[in-house]
């Protein structure tokens, strides 16, 4: 990409946001900003001050005893579960211990879970953990996901979201707009720069963005 990256840092925190302004889409919608979440997800030192970080947020008692991670936070959920199963939290946890699993997209792009790993999911207190919550439309997907198979979803949380709330549940996240004042996301059709002709410059999940 040719646009300039920048790094935003929160108000409170050390950790750098990367961030591209330009025209991108998403499976759901088109947005401003590519927002570049590879090192806080894989560089040991920003995924363990991630989890410090959103941990803080749970201090009142939340019960977990999994993390289901999305958009490879598997670091980040590694981390987590380290920090949640410290002093104050341990006692909490029936099993003093974490479980962190990821689902799988069958044919249909539909979450699911196998076999051995839905014992850790049925009749438990779970966390779900995501890079980014956009239009709000994965965090049902994998809520029901969990709901269907048996868990209790206790908490979402996210390295960035653009909403505070999805339905009952609360967005918890380390960066959100007010980091990212700027940033916009729209359905498609209603995208201004779609409207005034300026092409896409590229695909972007949470793999990261493929240009056009």
């Amino acid at each position: 990409m040719e646009h300039r990256m920048l790094k935003l840092y929160t108000r409170k925190f050390s950790l750098p946001l990367k961030v591209v302004p330009g025209h991108f889409a998403t499976n759901h919608s088109h947005v401003n900003y590519f927002l570049d979440m590879t090192t806080l997800k894989t560089r040991q030192n920003e995924a363990a001050e991630v989890a410090q970080t959103l941990v803080q947020q749970y201090i009142a008692g939340t019960v977990v005893d999994t993390i289901v991670c999305l958009d490879g936070t598997q670091m980040i959920g590694a981390f987590l579960a380290q920090e949640l199963t410290k002093a104050g939290f341990h006692s909490i946890n029936a099993h003093e211990t974490i479980y962190v699993v990821t689902p799988e997209y069958n044919s249909n792009s539909q979450l699911i879970f196998r076999d051995n790993i839905i014992p850790m999911i049925q009749d438990k207190n779970v966390l779900i953990l995501m890079a980014s919550v956009t239009t709000g439309i994965t965090v049902r997907k994998s809520a029901e996901c969990v709901t269907y198979y048996g868990g209790k979803v206790q908490g979402i949380s996210a390295i960035f979201s653009a909403v505070n709330t999805v339905d009952q549940y609360v967005i918890n996240s380390v960066f959100s707009t007010l980091d990212v004042p700027q940033y916009n996301t729209c359905a498609p059709a209603d995208c201004s720069f779609c409207k005034a002709g300026k092409k896409l410059d590229a695909l972007v999940n949470s793999f990261g963005y493929s240009k056009l």
